[in-house]
């Protein structure tokens, strides 16, 4: 149950710039894209190539991070679009700046 408690991330991943979306969560951020980047995080990025951080917000509870998710991935494609853009237009690589 601490597991829970502690604060946890909701991220997407990108390949270019309106390409294709990856919405995922995690607890450790840094570890994840690392895994990410790496092709064993999940097969969906490493069959895409997404290894762009464009949208990252931290989260107090897991529990919290898990249902932010869970919408986010049922969002429409613009939706996700105006999300990512509203804080990062040019769809940089986040990774430096948050991690």
């Amino acid at each position: 149950m601490a597991r829970e408690r502690q604060g946890g991330w909701v991220y997407i991943m990108a390949d270019r710039y309106r390409g294709t979306l990856y919405v995922g969560v995690t607890a450790d951020l840094a570890a994840r894209i690392h895994q990410h980047r790496s092709g064993t995080g999940s097969d969906f990025c490493a069959r895409y190539g997404l290894a762009r951080l464009v949208w990252a917000q931290r989260g107090d509870d897991m529990l919290s991070c898990i249902a932010h998710e869970k919408r986010l991935k049922h969002w429409r494609r613009q939706w996700k679009f105006d999300l990512i853009e509203g804080a990062n237009p040019d769809w940089q690589d986040l990774f430096d700046q948050i991690v």
